[in-house]
């Protein structure tokens, strides 16, 4: 397999580092690869710049900072502007179709989905906006199963956040295959 390194970028108290770290444990724990997960975030932890970087391959990992990523996830426009250019030509951007504008001037794939408005408009939480984006993720990369990430949801959360936790991930897989069907690609 090919070494993956994955940016996922937003604002503090998206859930942008618990989609990561997710991520991350699922590849070791549940697909018998080997993944690496660093993180940083803006001076105020609600509202400042999120990063956090996750590199899945199936070698061993000696550096665990992206510098370029084959996938850069943007969940507001200031992440995109900070981020933009760390996509390596040719790469994937998955970005929030109401949050981020202007991506044209990237050379990558883009994708752009209407994920906080799915949420919003078919769970009506938007706690799990980071649960729908690493489901589109997961879809758009099949690099780790929406399986794998379930299971790893069912250990981590309360029993009564299962179902809404496991409906966002799945709201946001259903989005990238709809971005597929319509032939957006």
């Amino acid at each position: 397999m090919e070494k993956t390194r994955f940016l996922f970028s937003g604002s503090g108290g998206q859930g942008v580092i618990t989609a990561a770290i997710l991520m991350a444990e699922a590849a070791v724990r549940f697909e018998s690869l080997n993944a690496v997960q660093t993180q940083s975030y803006g001076a105020a932890a609600r509202g400042g710049a999120t990063r956090s970087d996750v590199i899945i391959w199936d070698k061993p990992i000696y550096f665990p900072k992206v510098t370029q990523a084959n996938v850069l996830v943007c969940l507001t426009q200031e992440a995109f502007n900070k981020y933009q250019e760390t996509i390596r030509p040719g790469g994937l951007l998955i970005a929030d179709s109401g949050l981020v504008k202007n991506t044209e001037k990237i050379d990558a794939r883009r994708m752009q989905l209407p994920m906080y408005a799915a949420v919003m408009d078919t769970i009506k939480k938007p706690v799990v906006f980071n649960l729908c984006m690493l489901g589109a993720v997961i879809s758009a990369t099949e690099i780790v199963s929406v399986d794998s990430v379930k299971r790893l949801i069912a250990e981590r959360f309360a029993p009564e956040f299962h179902k809404t936790n496991e409906q966002a991930v799945d709201l946001g897989a259903a989005l990238v295959q709809e971005f597929y069907s319509t032939g957006r690609n």
